[in-house]
């Protein structure tokens, strides 16, 4: 039974796409008597038994070598096309994750959105949406892994613009998608590139191949930008991170997919093309720059928002930026330990934010308070995903960071300065939000908030246990270090940063009367971090604007040159018919010495332009 389960989690995600297919006759309005619910069921257990599947297959790979399954798709003379799977610990555990953390999801949806008339067609997206994300967890090889990507890159698309009726999700949407298009594209190239220097694109035989590699310079320095380009736009880095905090006009349900597992992607893959990235120096510092500015300017950004869920995107961009400088410098290891950490916390936090969203109808921060009394699970699972994200020991991140640490202490400092600023200041906008949201006196909307029903308060509940649970985990897995060896002074500079984070968070309040100061230079402040640091207004006034123009500019030609010219011989005709017409005489002697005419001018001009007029003897 283990041999046959083992064997066939190559169909894992042919689970979640099943739950897709069947609930097609609910999204598109075949059966309507029953309502759209049976769909929902369905699909939920559909991904059920993907966990259940893969959850016995992790059990059983502990005790086996990784293993590369070969699935011929077509073949046609030489012609062969194959897909390479990777069954391996990391591989299996990421699909536990994601089915596991989808189906918590999916529980949670059922209660968020009981009454939205298109339930159906919301779980049958978040089907597709696991399916690529299985996938893309078990694949070795960069086609399967761009296609999946792209996959992706489309159901973001259309689960952000879920509620298309609004103006606002139909622009989140739009930039979601024209964003990762662009790296994607960048990433596309890189793939061809690849694939006709190495031969092969599985990533066994990539590793191969990069061992004995040969290329300029140039050419590795432009391979190791595109092949990361696609990862930044999943992860929302600097420059392509303006999607994510957009997307949140979608439902919250898919903001927990999409901030815990979908961002984690990108640096996935990331993770499988780090030797790659070895062959350009310039790429990996790339790596580094982009990581450090996103985590350190996307964490300055979340401590300025208002809006309960664009103060944890941002904080989501935050730590993919940790994952990249953590690629950057070949600390693979750290970056998946992040990753696990990161998706766990992070889909606690949006399911709590979503309770209070739900209760409140209500995302501004302003406007909440005193909400601990009355929604205890609620607050319960808050607080355990924010010490589950922070240096808080005994939790996961702890040791995500304490790891990264002990391994550059020595190599690079000043990455240990990043880390503490990034963890003090996440603390403090984590602490922050807590303060605006729990504490307090109830406003207006809070007054009555109840908790939220049973749907949503068990996959809360269960991701808090899971979430506090996970140290055991890590280290029955072997994934955590001796007591003997660890560095007492980092760990306590880096608990020193969450107590300071803490500790000042507690004392900032965010009264609504003065939200924005009336103090001239820390408004600038406030509106710089508001903003986003103006990038958008940047990119409107640069890449915006040259499009745009070069838009007008093809506009002018193809109206006045194109078209003129067009027009032009057409009004000539026009113009040489209607000038003939008058001089038809009908006489036949007429016509011909016209044709002569013509027949010998044209000759004189071919003659002339051939030299034969030259060899005339006068």
């Amino acid at each position: 039974m283990h041999e046959f389960l083992f064997f066939t989690s190559w169909f894992v995600p042919f689970y979640s796409l099943l739950g897709a297919i069947l609930t097609l006759p609910w999204s598109i309005g075949i059966i309507k008597r029953t309502g759209p619910r049976p769909a929902a069921y369905l699909n939920s257990l559909t991904t059920l038994v993907a966990f259940v599947h893969s959850l016995f297959v992790f059990q059983d790979i502990w005790n086996r070598d990784p293993e590369i399954l070969v699935i011929t798709w077509f073949q046609s003379g030489d012609f062969n096309l194959t897909f390479a799977l990777e069954l391996s610990p990391v591989s299996i555990g990421a699909i536990v994750l994601i089915t596991g953390l989808s189906l918590l999801a999916q529980i949670y949806a059922l209660g968020y959105m009981e009454k939205d008339w298109s339930l159906a067609r919301f779980f049958g997206l978040l089907g597709f949406f696991e399916a690529a994300l299985t996938g893309l967890a078990i694949s070795d090889s960069l086609f399967l892994s761009y296609a999946l990507l792209e996959v992706l890159t489309l159901s973001t698309y259309l689960l952000v613009g879920f509620w298309y009726a609004q103006p606002l999700v139909v622009t989140a949407a739009r930039d979601a998608f024209l964003t990762k298009r662009v790296g994607d594209l960048l990433l596309l190239m890189g793939v061809v590139v690849l694939s006709t220097q190495a031969g092969s694109l599985n990533y066994s035989d990539l590793y191969e191949w990069v061992q004995t590699a040969d290329l300029n310079p140039f050419t590795s320095t432009l391979l190791g930008i595109a092949l990361i380009a696609g990862p930044a736009g999943k992860c929302a880095q600097f420059p392509l991170h303006l999607w994510l905090d957009e997307a949140m006009e979608g439902p919250n349900p898919a903001s927990v997919m999409r901030n815990s597992l979908v961002v984690g992607s990108g640096a996935y893959v990331l993770y499988k093309i780090q030797p790659l990235l070895a062959l350009s120096p310039v790429a990996l510092n790339a790596l580094v720059v982009m990581g450090t500015v996103t985590a350190l300017g996307a964490t300055l950004v979340s401590i300025a928002q208002i809006d309960i869920k664009r103060a944890l995107s941002h904080s989501t961009s935050a730590y993919m930026g940790l994952v990249f400088l953590a690629v950057g410098l070949q600390q693979g290891g750290v970056a998946l330990m992040l990753l696990l950490t990161h998706a766990i916390a992070k889909a606690l936090l949006f399911m709590s934010s979503g309770s209070i969203i739900y209760t409140t109808q209500s995302q501004d921060l302003t406007e909440m308070g005193g909400l601990w009394s009355r929604m205890p699970a609620t607050t319960t699972a808050f607080i355990v995903g924010s010490a589950g994200m922070v240096t808080l020991l005994p939790l996961g991140s702890f040791w995500a960071m304490l790891a990264w640490a002990d391994g550059l202490v020595k190599v690079s400092p000043w990455v240990i300065v990043v880390l503490l600023l990034v963890n003090g200041l996440t603390a403090l906008n984590l602490t922050r939000v807590f303060r605006l949201i729990f504490w307090g006196n109830p406003q207006q909307k809070t007054r009555r908030a109840p908790e939220v029903g049973w749907q949503m308060a068990f996959p809360m509940v269960t991701l808090t246990i899971l979430t506090l649970l996970l140290p055991l985990m890590l280290q029955q897995w072997y994934l955590l270090p001796d007591w003997e060896s660890i560095d007492w002074y980092i760990t306590l500079s880096l608990f020193t940063s969450t107590v300071l984070g803490v500790s000042i968070g507690s004392k900032i309040y965010l009264h609504k009367g003065w939200s924005r100061s009336t103090i001239l230079g820390w408004r600038f402040v406030q509106d710089l971090l508001g903003y986003d640091f103006y990038i958008d207004r940047v990119y409107r006034l640069t890449i915006v604007s040259a499009v745009a123009l070069l838009s007008k500019i093809s506009s002018w030609c193809d109206r006045y040159l194109v078209d003129g010219i067009v027009n032009l011989v057409g009004f000539a005709a026009i113009f040489g018919g209607q000038s003939l017409k008058y001089s038809i005489s009908g006489q036949s002697q007429g016509y011909m010495l016209t044709i002569l005419v013509v027949i010998s001018v044209l000759g004189f001009f071919i003659s002339w332009s051939l030299g034969l007029l030259d060899k005339l003897p006068f």
